[in-house]
């Protein structure tokens, strides 16, 4: 199993952030040991003094597949849910400021904190998905699928042209604008629509 993620993918995060708006979906890799498993408690890194969330929809691939065309793309996946890029935001911009790759600052175990998974049915439209993060119970993002640049299909797609996708790979496809930092006591709760899938503290 593997974690794929995508970066730059809502115009409202790449402004608030200051970066560059893509020709094409921006990937990055976490390990396996970067998720955080069912039920574990989620510990605030000892290396980072600015751990940010990033709330964003998490894709189940269900199907093995290689150099898959946009058109069949929804046949390797069957189930989404929200999850939590965390991110050592101070690490990742000195290593970014430096030239250097940044997995410490986001593929750090744990790292990836995943809800439960909704299975996909022909009544989801996969370009109107609300989601949604609350801290302490106030709301810090919220955005829909069809704000993505690049949209599901269009993700699995691209992602087939250089790696394999495997039954059980996760593939994050981006957070939208309202990332910011958490801290030891937070309550994080992410929500598709009404129901929330995906609750934990840091601890």
């Amino acid at each position: 199993m593997k974690i794929i993620c995508v970066g730059r993918n809502y115009a409202s995060h790449i402004k608030e952030l200051g970066n560059d708006r893509p020709a094409e979906p921006v990937i990055f890799m976490k390990p396996k040991s970067a998720l955080l498993q069912s039920h574990t408690p989620f510990y605030y890194p000892e290396f980072t003094n600015e751990l940010h969330y990033e709330c964003e929809l998490v894709l189940r691939v269900s199907k093995n597949g290689k150099y898959i065309q946009e058109r069949h793309a929804g046949n390797y996946y069957n189930g989404i849910t929200v999850g939590i890029d965390f991110t050592a935001r101070d690490i990742q911009q000195d290593l970014i400021s430096k030239g250097l790759p940044w997995e410490k600052a986001k593929a750090f175990d744990n790292s990836a904190a995943v809800g439960k998974f909704i299975d996909f049915s022909p009544e989801i439209n996969k370009k109107n998905i609300n989601f949604s993060l609350y801290k302490n119970k106030e709301l810090v993002q919220q955005d829909n699928s069809g704000s993505m640049l690049f949209n599901i299909d269009s993700i699995v797609a691209h992602i087939s042209n250089y790696f394999s996708l495997n039954i059980g790979d996760l593939i994050f496809t981006g957070t939208p604008a309202g990332v910011g930092e958490c801290v030891v006591g937070d309550d994080l709760e992410g929500f598709i629509e009404k129901e929330m899938l995906l609750k934990l503290d840091v601890k």
